[in-house]
Formats: C-alpha cells, sequence, structure tokens
C-alpha cells in the first residue's frame, strides 16, 4: 500500500505565497491578509472611519521581513465594519454561613475591521519652515 502524503497539495514551487502580516492590537498579535475581517478588542472610532495598526513582521512571498527598522516602513490600514460583544461571564461570590452572596456579569466589547492594504507607507510630505516671532527677528537684527 503507497502512504498518502496529507497536508500541503503540490509542490513547493507550486504553491502560491501571498502577503500577510503579524500586527499588535490590544495587547495580543493577530495574522492579517489583505480583506481579512478580524475582532480586536474595542477601538474608538466611527463606523467606517480608517484605523493603522503596527506591523511586527511582514512576510512578502518568500521574503521575511521581521527587521525592526525595515518593519517600521510597513503599514497595516483597516477599516472599522462594525462592533461585536464576547460570551457573557457569570461570577458569584458565596460564602458559607453568613448570607453573602454577589452575582455578577461581564461582557466584553469587540471590534471588527477590515484589513485594507498592507504596504510601505508613503514618504509624509517635508513641513513648512516655521515663522519666526518679531522678538526672534529684532534680536538678529541687533546682532547684526
Amino acid at each position: 500500500m503507497t502512504p498518502v502524503c496529507r497536508g500541503t497539495q503540490g509542490k513547493r514551487n507550486e504553491r502560491e505565497f501571498s502577503v500577510y502580516a503579524i500586527v499588535r492590537c490590544g495587547g495580543r498579535q493577530e495574522k492579517v491578509a489583505l480583506d481579512d475581517v478580524v475582532t480586536v478588542d474595542k477601538l474608538s472610532g466611527q463606523l467606517g472611519s480608517t484605523v493603522t495598526l503596527p506591523a511586527l513582521l511582514v512576510v512578502d512571498g518568500e521574503r521575511v521581513i521581521s527587521d525592526p527598522a525595515e518593519v517600521g516602513r510597513y503599514q497595516v490600514t483597516a477599516d472599522i465594519i462594525g462592533d461585536a460583544a464576547g460570551p457573557k461571564i457569570n461570577m458569584i461570590h458565596y460564602k458559607n454561613k453568613t448570607g453573602y452572596r454577589r452575582r455578577m456579569g461581564h461582557r466584553q466589547k469587540y471590534t471588527q475591521v477590515r484589513i485594507t492594504s498592507i504596504g510601505t507607507e508613503a514618504p509624509a510630505p517635508k513641513a513648512a519652515p516655521k515663522p519666526r516671532t518679531r522678538a526672534k527677528v529684532q534680536a538678529k537684527a541687533e546682532e547684526d
């Protein structure tokens, strides 16, 4: 009987590599790819607004980028598509022979985001030089 190899289908060269990133959001790390919908801790922002998530690792085809200086150039942007809530967690405090009973509950709030782009950020436009104040201009004139 011939053994059946389960797992990767096809040869290594035939597999398709895509771009994905490991991002940090809310104290956790998530693996995200383009058009993924990810549930993260509650983010401040309106429905449809754009957020930027810091990348910790980027895989672009067969190239793995983990150097902090190089990863810093990459941006992962996402659109907020809605709110979500986690499961209800019930807690009961009880002390024997005292009549002390407390019931509490908690439901964690989450935000769902859709990843819109993973790529290098565009260079920021240079800011215009600050105009000099009148006191600095007068002091400069008195020196001359």
